[in-house]
């Protein structure tokens, strides 16, 4: 399957920050780093913040293909599966959580280069959620608010997590929630 220019260069990006991080980078450093110009950057993404909104979209949405990929199995408990996408969304965190807390800061601010981003932060999680905790046995009239309740506390944790370095506590109030909310009633 053929990519875009611009799919191309945001795969790129990703992997750059992946190896060396978000920081300071000016959009001019982001290019030389990815092998493009800033041009080219520019071009396809309008600024340096719209290029960090898209990486953002971009992992959110890999994210969401993580959980739709570990819960798929209908016969492993669905506590182990929360298990390992809480790992794996820890992982991704360590590396893009900064970025993801600066942009969602900028989008409460309704900056323009996050309007897209907006879009993405809380809806296009609620259902897949909803539809897990369905599974889970909550009523379908209550999983939307316990799949909201579950996004915000684990965004919470994620937050925690890189304030404080305390992965042992924070993996452990994460395991607490799960249990709190996929034990069958």
């Amino acid at each position: 399957m053929t990519s875009s220019p611009k799919e191309r260069l945001l795969a790129a990006a990703i992997e750059y920050f992946a190896e060396h991080g978000i920081g300071d980078a000016s959009l001019r450093a982001i290019a030389t780093g990815i092998g493009s110009s800033h041009r080219m950057l520019i071009y396809h993404f309008g600024s340096r913040d719209g290029l960090l909104a898209e990486v953002v979209r971009v992992v959110e949405a890999q994210q969401r293909e993580t959980l739709t990929r570990l819960t798929a199995d209908p016969d492993e408990p669905l506590l182990d599966q929360s298990t390992r996408f809480w790992n794996e969304v820890v992982e991704a965190t360590l590396t893009y959580g900064p970025l993801f807390f600066e942009l969602s800061a900028q989008a409460m601010q309704r900056k323009p280069h996050t309007s897209r981003l907006r879009a993405d932060l809380i809806h296009v999680w609620l259902p897949p959620l909803t539809e897990l905790l369905i599974r889970a046995g909550i009523p379908a009239t209550e999983a939307p608010t316990y799949a909201r309740l579950s996004l915000a506390t684990a965004r919470g944790l994620l937050f925690d997590l890189l304030l404080t370095n305390d992965r042992p506590e924070i993996d452990e109030a994460s395991a607490l929630l799960n249990t709190l909310i996929l034990t069958p009633r």
